[in-house]
């Protein structure tokens, strides 16, 4: 078995112990390269057809190209497409010209998050986060508890030992499953490539710049990049030094960003 059958391998088997163990699953779906392998994946694992809902936690400000690629692929793969937007914050007027960064994404994404956990009943919930893309996730296991409040105490996680996964829990406990935390992004794109999975456009360069990680528009940025192929991709990422997320404002905009929105329940 090679190196990509190898994580498409364990990650299918993830997506299908935590499909069994959990009563209430569902996966949330950014449109981002990651959350779309993870989607691809799970319609691998169980041949073509999603058996959970999938999740759109809205912001309202992502890119136009993001929303036209939700509606279009949700609809050819058959997806249980739900969109959860926090209508309160938005009607208070929350919003990246209103508040800072880390504010916004607290109040549209890590709240947006918990009302819809709250109204749905959701037991496990997959994310399609990687240990390389940031130092924080680094510190994540494949199966995530947390608290009451869905905050994440990375000081006490399970451990995880020969691919022995905890995933039996009291009833009650919310669990954050990542099929993909082994995978690099070189992985992603290797994957992408190899099976042909339709991505946002924004991911290959256009008049010198192109996006290596998508979130909101206002504070989302490009990086320099004649990568227009997935195999100029692929090569640029063989030789880059510039971190993944170098282009999302809110992970620099206060000290430790990153940590304190996910210990909130960020994904």
């Amino acid at each position: 078995m090679d190196h990509l059958s190898a994580l498409e391998s364990q990650s299918i088997f993830i997506i299908r112990e935590a499909y069994k163990k959990f009563k209430k699953p569902a996966m949330l779906w950014s449109m981002g390269k990651d959350s779309c392998v993870n989607v691809w994946l799970a319609r691998k694992a169980f041949f073509g057809k999603v058996p959970f809902p999938v999740v759109h936690i809205d912001t309202t400000f992502k890119f136009p190209e993001m929303y036209a690629y939700r509606e279009h692929f949700a609809k050819e793969w058959g997806l249980k497409l739900i969109v959860g937007v926090n209508q309160a914050a938005k009607d208070r007027g929350v919003s990246y010209a209103n508040n800072d960064a880390v504010t916004v994404c607290h109040e549209m994404k890590t709240v947006a998050l918990q009302q819809m956990i709250e109204k749905e009943k959701w037991d496990g919930l997959f994310v399609g986060i990687r240990r390389d893309e940031d130092g924080t996730r680094a510190k994540e296991k494949y199966f995530s508890p947390r608290n009451i409040d869905f905050e994440w105490n990375y000081k006490d996680q399970p451990p995880e030992l020969w691919n022995q996964f905890q995933s039996d829990y009291d009833p009650g406990t919310h669990v954050r499953i990542h099929p993909l935390l082994e995978w690099t992004e070189v992985d992603v794109w290797n994957y992408v490539k190899r099976e042909n999975i339709p991505l946002v456009d924004l991911y290959f360069a256009k008049n010198g710049k192109r996006y290596r990680t998508l979130g909101c528009q206002p504070i989302t940025k490009p990086v320099e990049s004649n990568a227009d192929t997935i195999d100029k991709v692929i090569e640029e990422l063989k030789n880059t030094k510039i971190s993944e997320r170098v282009g999302r404002d809110q992970d620099h905009s206060q000290r430790y960003a990153m940590q304190k929105l996910r210990a909130k329940g960020y994904m």
